[in-house]
């Protein structure tokens, strides 16, 4: 193709009255150049694709054991004990309520679609999928029955709390298949099911501690009085309610309510929500009167 370009004509006179001819033939070649170019990036991508088929897509029921355990460890993320303490616990949870639990680990190996007929999973059944390949480790099956009691945000939030890699680096893949099992069990014991994760993990309750003080910080400085003679302003506070209603209630109760009955972070919640309000209310009083103390 360069040489078709670096040889345009026989001689520079006869490109002066066939100019047009020239530049049709020039852009012809970026034409065929670029077919070329797309021919080989949509070759390349489909190699990428499809010669890389996902894990799942295969059915190896070869790595499957012979005898019938609720939990396969084909990564070796459990020590023998625990894992034969975990099939016997997740078989009398589903001998006393009827939802069958599995958990299955992996990692350049996977016994694919024949695990489905190999634990007969059904609507009443929750596969909790161990793959450290990805940036989370876990991965649900979910059964439709289940979904009635524990949605779909459910799982989001019990993928990132102890799916991610910081909670795995601190309490290993172990303890992450654990922590996500015991919570489902809980939510499932519950007539009503859970809407989010039962718990509240110390960071999150930080941040539920900060939202508030930033709520009562609105708040006080809000109802600063504006006028002479004038104790609170009521009007002010109420404007922007919204504003640290949200901030208070939405972002710093609200996840301490809908996740644990301990009445200790309720009570720092309140207690930061109020001295925010109060230092920012009195921060008019406290300007004024460190003038006066330095004369």
């Amino acid at each position: 193709m360069l040489s078709r370009l670096s040889q345009p004509s026989s001689s520079s006179q006869n490109l002066q009255p066939h100019g047009q001819t020239y530049w049709q033939a020039y852009w012809q070649t970026c034409g065929q150049a670029l077919r070329h170019s797309l021919l080989i990036f949509l070759a390349v991508f489909t190699i990428s694709v499809v010669g890389t088929p996902a894990a799942y897509a295969f059915d190896n029921p070869d790595l499957l054991p012979e005898q019938p355990t609720p939990v396969i460890d084909l990564a070796n993320f459990l020590p023998k004990g625990q894992e034969e303490n975990l099939a016997k616990n997740l078989t009398d949870f589903e001998a006393e309520t009827g939802w069958k639990l599995r958990v299955l680990t992996q990692f350049d190996r996977t016994p694919g679609l024949s695990i489905r007929e190999f634990w007969g999973l059904n609507e009443k059944s929750v596969l909790l999928v161990a793959d450290p390949r990805g940036g989370n480790i876990l991965n649900f099956n979910v059964g439709d029955a289940v979904y009635k009691l524990l949605p779909r945000t459910f799982w989001v939030e019990l993928q990132t709390r102890f799916g991610n890699l910081y909670f795995v680096r601190e309490n290993g893949e172990n303890g992450s298949i654990v922590e996500a099992l015991e919570s489902i069990k809980t939510c499932l014991q519950r007539d009503s099911g859970c809407r989010v994760v039962p718990g509240l993990p110390r960071e999150q309750w930080i941040l539920t501690l900060i939202t508030s003080v930033v709520g009562g910080l609105v708040c006080g400085f809000a109802a600063i009085p504006r006028k002479k003679g004038q104790l609170v302003a009521w009007q002010w506070a109420l404007i922007f309610s919204p504003l640290w209603g949200i901030l208070f209630f939405a972002f710093g109760l609200g996840p301490v309510l809908t996740r644990t009955s301990e009445w200790l972070p309720l009570v720092r919640n309140i207690l930061g929500f109020a001295l925010g309000a109060a230092v920012a209310f009195l921060s008019p009083l406290i300007s004024q009167s460190s003038p006066s103390s330095e004369t």
